[in-house]
């Protein structure tokens, strides 16, 4: 039976660097007997994954949603993975939609930010680099980078640029409405990096629970994001809410330094994952 499960991976379909049939190749490369793709607020990666599967390799077709918990002022930003779910469902093709135009609008106006300030970079360059796929503050972050203005994705993230001077709010999808609009298209949502406190303001334990009960499936606990304290909670929690638990590279190519399957998913998690779905199934090339 499968081993190594790598269950949240990005492609050029978001911010990652490679293509999806590159990561394709990357996962099976790296040992990889199960690999999901889970581009931010998309599902264009699938079919170029889908065709370049390699044999033995298993794929599991996702999305990492961008939401919010509006419990606090500013609201929370969150992320959830949804696997297996079926792209065609009306409504949540319309949230995604609007989420990714949303992305775009916010990408022009930070760029029209840092021109205002005599930052030399252009739009047009931010478009180049997502290469069709979801613009995002990666993209611009490596245009900084490539103006020699920040020497690393990290430093560009930092509180001087788009960490916090340069940082617009996003129009993310309300974490209940997301897990609802999963569910109901017959996918499994797991909280991504739940209590990555580096990464930022986290939620409390009390509205995991409250996901748990509107359904919520599982939690992301092995993540590089996480310091070993973090993913014990993680567990804890998991073990006390019946959630499943899933260990993740979250690999990026080369924006990050995380390898493919660096963290991963045990079976039992895995199989609960596809037992609970009903939108589109896993698949197997050879």
């Amino acid at each position: 039976m499968t081993s190594r499960i790598d269950l949240h991976t990005h492609s050029t379909a978001s911010d990652g660097t490679l293509r999806p049939a590159e990561l394709m190749r990357a996962a099976a490369t790296a040992g990889l007997d199960v690999v999901a793709i889970t581009d931010h607020d998309t599902t264009d990666g699938w079919e170029p994954a889908l065709r370049a599967l390699p044999t033995g390799l298993r794929l599991v077709r996702g999305a990492e949603l961008s939401c919010r918990w509006d419990g606090e002022q500013p609201p929370v930003p969150l992320h959830l993975l949804a696997y297996l779910f079926d792209p065609t469902d009306p409504e949540l093709v319309a949230e995604l939609t609007r989420v990714r135009a949303a992305r775009l609008a916010r990408g022009e106006r930070t760029v029209d930010l840092l021109r205002a300030d005599g930052v030399d970079v252009h739009w047009p360059e931010i478009l180049a680099l997502a290469g069709g796929g979801t613009v995002g503050r990666p993209h611009i972050a490596q245009a900084l980078i490539r103006a020699g203005l920040v020497a690393t994705t990290t430093e560009a993230f930092g509180p001087d640029w788009l960490g916090q001077r340069y940082r617009l709010p996003k129009e993310d999808i309300d974490v209940f409405r997301a897990v609802r609009l999963i569910r109901a298209a017959g996918g499994v949502p797991v909280f991504a990096h739940p209590r990555a406190s580096r990464r930022g303001r986290i939620v409390p334990d009390e509205l995991i629970a409250e996901l748990a009960t509107a359904g919520l499936v599982g939690l992301e606990a092995d993540h590089e994001d996480h310091s070993p304290r973090e993913r014990a909670h993680v567990r804890g929690l998991a073990a006390e809410l019946g959630l499943l638990v899933t260990g993740s590279s979250d690999f990026h190519g080369s924006h990050k330094a995380v390898r493919l399957g660096a963290f991963t998913t045990g079976v039992d998690a895995y199989e609960r994952i596809v037992a609970a779905s009903s939108g589109v199934t896993e698949v197997a090339s050879g």
